[in-house]
């Protein structure tokens, strides 16, 4: 490393690691606090948990939270969060944020796609994606991303610069460079392309990173995180982790990476590893977009350090649940007249104060406070497993812990 400047209050201290393993346990340390990974960071697309308060995400156990920045852009306006003081302050969130750089956003939503990414690329391969009866709302170029608002359809510019200062004006503790975002149905030569121009942004996203943090001292340091892509091809994504583990621009590195893009779920763990193998051991990774336990076991397996997902949430407005046995659905027949919690021994608000019955006549009745509670049950629930693999890690009883955890929980699959 050449010089590059120290990152003040933030950093990773790596702790227990998995024997024969990538995975581990650390500390992410942040202006607002630490995060004990793995961690399961709650997320606040728009500065809110949807249907839960702050305090009840804090209370159910959730370290951090993630903003987006796309959605921040548009509404009410990264300037007027700056002017409260941030993401923390504006939400009422004492604790670590973070922000996404918008690039998910742009593209899925301007390909129509919305939040769902993940497909089966088999035998397709076409680089005009777009969902089936969609308009395409982004187009991407050398400099950036022109998209059209899927609020009113005003036209707007990302660019690398554009996102920097979004993100500095939001405020979280870590931020992501911006980066081009494909699908699984793209193809190689056009992966190619995109891995090389997202490494490009990446250095001008660094630059103005520093221009940023030189500028705005009255704000604590925010931690800029690389973005590796590259679909499902080994070479392209070992060639992506290593290319921003060593990129270094106006004397700056990254903080740390995230691993995003679209994934097939069979490859989920194998990709990780690869980009892991290639990263710097002394720096968060963080997996964009997970939340199902067999993917938590296999990205922790493989060097993730903390995820995000909006589907605990999402999956509770429409009253389905998660338990230790599977996921099932509060509307069903079966808990209509179940007097007993959502789960037995779940030590969430919700297990502890209200029934199976109440939550089904609630989504019956389409009344909002099934939503919030089920929502509290998700999150706790997300929250919890990835707390208990840190602490399995920990005990040295990891492979133990999984098999018999993901044994119960898809045994009504088999």
């Amino acid at each position: 490393m050449s010089g590059a400047e120290v990152s003040p209050g933030f950093g990773f201290t790596p702790g227990v690691r998995l024997p024969g393993g990538r995975g581990r346990t650390g500390v992410i340390h942040t202006p607002h606090g630490d995060i004990a990974t793995p961690a399961f960071v709650a997320v606040g697309t728009k500065a809110t948990v949807k249907a839960v308060t702050p305090e009840a995400v804090s209370e159910l156990g959730a370290q951090a939270v993630l903003a987006n920045a796309y959605h921040l852009y548009l509404q009410p306006g990264s300037d007027i969060v700056d002017a409260a003081g941030g993401l923390g302050a504006f939400m009422n969130w004492p604790g670590p944020t973070f922000t996404d750089s918008g690039g998910f956003q742009v593209m899925s939503l301007g390909v129509g796609f919305k939040k769902v990414l993940a497909m089966d690329a088999a035998g397709v391969a076409d680089d005009d994606v777009i969902a089936e009866g969609k308009e395409r709302l982004a187009h991407v170029d050398e400099d950036g991303v022109t998209f059209k608002s899927h609020l009113n359809g005003d036209l707007h510019r990302f660019t690398p610069e554009v996102s920097m200062r979004v993100q500095h004006e939001i405020g979280a503790d870590i931020i992501f460079a911006f980066d081009e975002l494909t699908t699984l149905m793209n193809t190689r030569a056009y992966q190619e392309e995109s891995v090389e121009r997202t490494h490009r942004w990446a250095a001008r996203c660094l630059a103005a990173h520093d221009e940023l943090t030189r500028e705005r001292t009255h704000r604590p340091y925010q931690a800029l995180f690389g973005v590796v892509q590259g679909a499902q091809y080994e070479d392209l994504r070992r060639r992506a982790a290593r290319g921003l583990a060593e990129l270094e621009a106006s004397g700056r590195r990254f903080d740390g990476f995230g691993i995003g893009g679209a994934l097939e779920k069979e490859n989920l763990g194998t990709i990780v590893g690869w980009c892991a193998d290639e990263l710097p051991f002394d720096k968060p990774r963080h997996l964009l977009g997970i939340s199902e336990p067999d993917d938590f076991f296999a990205a922790i397996a493989n060097g993730a350090d903390t995820f995000d997902c909006v589907n605990p949430s999402r999956v509770a407005r429409n009253s389905a649940v998660y338990t230790a046995d599977g996921r099932y659905n509060l509307l069903t027949a079966a808990s209509r007249r179940n007097f007993g919690p959502i789960e037995d021994g779940c030590d969430c608000y919700t297990c502890t104060h209200y029934t199976r019955a109440y939550l089904h006549h609630l989504f019956k009745a389409k009344e909002m406070l099934g939503a919030t509670l089920a929502t509290i049950h998700n999150e706790r629930f997300t929250v919890r497993l990835v707390d208990d693999i840190r602490a399995s890690i920990e005990q040295d009883r990891f492979e133990e812990f999984r098999d018999a955890y993901l044994g119960r929980f898809y045994a009504r699959r088999r």
